[in-house]
């Protein structure tokens, strides 16, 4: 099944409060640490087929679930949240990827250094809310290079490897209304 073609024509909102947009990096070389970005909006499109997405998020909003790590991810040495406020995302091309599959490409910005990524979204579905909202549902997830968008920190570890792995992977819980 074609999930573009069988996507109604029209204009979708997140819905942040039914979403999630968030990260999980290696910590110490031995877990991960997740985390996510609380405020955030974006929109996406259909027509005939051809679809887009943009989406910002307002960096302060992090949550690791650790006031320090927040604090310090805003600061200089990772987001400068002070400086560059917003993450943004906005696709260049929306192709379908086979069985309830699309891939998204586009341009991430982060700290004012634009990359192009892709992002491969599982379509989860549609529903239509008590209040009657047709929702429609998307997951999906990327890996990215943190340093390639200037988040160079990291300390070496007495045991070999470094604080904070390069690798850093972007996750997406996405619930959509299309917009009446």
């Amino acid at each position: 099944m074609s999930v573009l073609t069988s996507l109604p024509a029209g204009t979708f909102t997140i819905d942040p409060s039914h979403s999630r947009v968030g990260f999980s990096v290696r910590h110490a070389m031995v877990a991960k640490v997740r985390g996510s970005f609380n405020e955030y909006t974006g929109t996406g499109t259909v027509d005939n087929g051809v679809a887009s997405l943009n989406i910002e998020i307002n960096v302060a909003s992090i949550d690791t679930r650790s006031a320090d790590r927040d604090a310090h991810l805003q600061s200089p040495d990772f987001f400068d949240a002070a400086t560059f406020p917003k993450i943004t995302f906005a696709s260049t091309s929306i192709k379908d990827a086979g069985s309830e599959k699309v891939v998204v490409e586009g341009n991430l910005t982060i700290r004012d250094v634009t990359k192009a990524i892709a992002i491969e979204f599982e379509y989860s579905g549609t529903a239509t809310d008590p209040y009657g909202n047709a929702r429609f549902g998307f997951e999906g997830a990327a890996e990215i290079n943190r340093k390639d968008f200037g988040l160079t920190w990291n300390a070496a570890l007495e045991t070999g490897g470094v604080v904070v792995s390069e690798n850093v992977k972007l996750e997406f819980e996405i619930s959509a209304i299309a917009t009446k």
